[in-house]
């Protein structure tokens, strides 16, 4: 691979199947930037699409709740109960709050952005002295069991200085150019922080935190109303085989990859406009 984060950008986008699928998820997310309910009442809008998000993140991570009581979590009308799948719904519901306040941390010191969503996602997952804190030479993680390889083997977590040096190539990712493309920054940090593994839980939250932070604010879908987290809840297997492929750091399981969260985005398009049609109704979809 180019040893430059832009030449690398550049060498992924030509894979196959790759500059077509960018393509297609910018073209979803532009179209939805056009809603009526955008223009109106974005606030309301991205709000619920918040909701959504964090409820399939929370989901994808063994905690299943009904999105009518996610909202009412975040209202504050309601909590979670106090058990291993309502802390790790609550974690999620924090993430995305936690990345809606990064500002441009996330860009300028992204150890510290991973560390603020880590505590964000996994207060009350493990124990303080973890929190926000890469995992040491020999801590594995306890997340990523369903990362498997063609045998049916989990996919080992990168440790010591192997897990450096990702989290030192994800910082220069997402110091890349404002000119390259948002598609392939959000989909590689997403798949970076979820298969690496820096935390000791709660990876595949941060992960799509992270994520989701990068496709609006690198402007993909700035009026953040795309919810391809439910895409990617919805995908079922298809979602950690995709980053399984990744993992096995070869083009055809990175090009893969690429285009299955591609998908993602452009049915979470499709998902947003639904949420934008029952705001301008006034009568949000259960």
């Amino acid at each position: 691979m180019p040893t430059t984060t832009a030449a690398a950008l550049t060498s992924l986008n030509a894979l196959p199947g790759v500059a077509e699928a960018v393509d297609a998820a910018r073209a979803a997310c532009t179209a939805l930037r056009w809603h009526q309910a955008l223009r109106r009442r974005s606030a309301e809008a991205a709000a619920e699409a918040s909701v959504r998000a964090a409820r399939a993140s929370a989901a994808l991570a063994g905690g299943r709740f009904p999105v009518e009581q996610v909202r009412d979590v975040v209202r504050g009308a309601a909590a979670f109960p106090d058990d291993p799948a309502g802390r790790t719904a609550m974690g999620a519901v924090r993430a995305i709050a936690q990345g809606e306040r990064l500002g441009a941390t996330w860009s300028r010191s992204p150890a510290q952005a991973l560390a603020r969503l880590h505590v964000a996602a996994a207060a009350g997952l493990v124990g303080e002295d973890v929190l926000g804190r890469p995992r040491r030479p020999g801590e594995a993680p306890g997340d990523g069991g369903d990362l498997l390889d063609p045998s049916g083997t989990e996919i080992v977590a990168p440790d010591g200085p192997a897990l450096a040096a990702r989290l030192a190539a994800l910082s220069d990712l997402l110091a890349a150019s404002p000119n390259s493309p948002a598609l392939l920054v959000a989909a590689l940090a997403h798949a970076e922080v979820a298969t690496a593994r820096p935390f000791a839980m709660a990876n595949g939250v941060v992960a799509r935190a992270l994520c989701r932070v990068v496709v609006v604010d690198r402007g993909l879908d700035p009026t953040a109303a795309a919810v391809w987290e439910a895409a990617l809840l919805a995908a079922g297997p298809r979602y950690p085989l995709a980053l399984a492929a990744y993992a096995g750091g070869t083009a055809d399981g990175v090009a893969h990859w690429i285009r299955t969260f591609a998908q993602a985005v452009v049915e979470g398009a499709a998902e947003g406009r639904a949420v934008c049609d029952a705001v301008l109704a006034g009568r949000l979809p259960r």
